[in-house]
């Protein structure tokens, strides 16, 4: 994010209907807010999935009757409208506190019914969305509703129950976390805006400067110029000289302890990893006895702003449709910090793989490796750029940069596309 001029916001305090005790939130965001960035501060505040259907229904601030939401296939019901044309202050006073005439429901299946509150105007750093309070954990997501919830969470408190095993076994799998760790009181403000905070970032990430394209497309920029008009030599074997290597790991800051000598591009995981993916890129290829660049990269080594969106576009469009899920899937779990647990993250990536009705060509489910072996594919072109805010091999830092968010942004729009 790149502003830093405070904007007029308003803050909502939003309730889930019917739950005892009360779950809230008290949300800040600006008032040119949509309903879908609104949307998006609830899922985050409560820890929503964003796994079902939304929408916001009720009368606006003049009276008026407005059905606002956001479907998958764009169909809207008539009368409706898209969450993503509707500001905030279009529906709220925040000058007049007090119950709204709208309610946001999310899940029509479980219907979860959130009533918004006004509780009056406020002035934000721009592009930022707070919470200033709240009480009791979210509910969890496919619990059956207000009642289902409070069913589950009576349940597995209640060792003696006859269906506490089974609810603590689907409870565990569904937060991937122990029995110990649930707490339906706790609410830890501190992580819910630091949840906010990812979100806002992606919502208003601002223009890409040129410094940004540049270090971000470091490691792609440097092996193009090093190879330059006369290109880079090669060993008998096809692979880069000990030389190449040494200084690629050095000038790119890849150098560690435990690789300070390396030589080969078979002890060089960086060095094997970017020069294999420039080649399925097609910014460089080989000819005889050296690496030269492409016609493509000798038009775009001098314009790293189209370097960056060639490289982008290779990325979203893999030419096989299991890379380009998984490529969807991983971008989206950098982007929100939301990735599985690593027990469980091949298993998510076969599971998508078969709901997309992909196959072996024998017509057999995608096995476990395979799933795994397109995950590690992604993450492989991911590292080759730096999105994480550092010139070390890997993204070592716990969430992508502003211009790493950028850059992914960027991506999963061509994707989606």
């Amino acid at each position: 994010m790149e502003s830093s001029t405070n904007v007029p916001a308003v803050e909502l305090r939003i309730s889930i209907s019917e739950t005892e005790p009360l779950i809230w939130r008290q949300l800040v965001l600006p008032e040119t807010a949509t309903v879908a960035e609104l949307h998006g501060a609830i899922q985050c505040a409560f820890g929503w999935k964003d796994s079902h259907l939304y929408a916001i229904a009720g009368h606006d601030r003049a009276g008026k009757k407005r059905i606002i939401m956001a479907v998958d296939d764009g169909d809207l019901p008539a009368g409706s409208e898209v969450a993503a044309g509707v500001r905030l202050l279009e529906l709220f006073d925040a000058k007049v506190p007090g119950r709204s005439d709208l309610e946001y429901d999310y899940d029509f299946g479980d219907n979860w019914t959130h009533e918004i509150d006004v509780v009056g105007p406020a002035v934000l750093e721009g592009n930022a969305i707070t919470c200033t309070g709240g009480a009791m954990r979210g509910p969890l997501e496919d619990s059956g509703g207000v009642h289902g919830y409070a069913n589950v969470v009576a349940v597995v408190s209640n060792p003696k129950h006859p269906e506490h095993q089974e609810a603590v076994e689907w409870l565990e799998f569904v937060t991937q976390e122990s029995l110990a760790k649930f707490d339906p009181i706790a609410f830890d403000i501190n992580d819910a805006n630091d949840q906010l905070r990812l979100l806002a970032r992606r919502l208003w990430p601002g223009n890409v400067s040129d410094e940004e394209v540049e270090f971000v497309l470091g490691p792609v920029l440097w092996f193009l110029n090093q190879a330059g008009p006369d290109g880079l030599p090669l060993t008998g074997a096809g692979y880069l000289k000990p030389a190449v290597v040494k200084r690629a790991m050095t000038e790119l800051g890849w150098i560690e302890p435990w690789n300070a000598n390396v030589s080969t591009e078979s002890h060089a995981a960086p060095v094997r990893v970017v020069r294999e993916r420039l080649q399925e890129w097609k910014l460089l290829r080989k000819n005889k006895d050296r690496l030269l660049l492409t016609p493509a990269a000798r038009k775009l080594i001098k314009k790293p702003t189209m370097l960056w969106h060639y490289v982008a576009d290779r990325l979203a469009s893999p030419g096989h449709e299991g890379v380009k899920l998984a490529t969807q899937l991983v971008v989206h779990w950098e982007l929100t910090g939301s990735k599985p647990p690593w027990k469980l993250v091949d298993e998510v990536v076969q599971l998508a793989l078969h709901d997309r009705g992909l196959r072996t060509t024998t017509g057999a489910d995608i096995p476990l490796d395979w799933a795994r072996g397109l995950r590690v594919d992604v993450h492989q072109s991911l590292i080759c750029l730096r999105l994480w805010g550092s010139t070390k091999w890997g993204s070592g830092e716990l969430e992508p940069s502003d211009a790493g968010i950028k850059f992914l942004l960027d991506v999963q729009s061509r994707l989606r596309d």
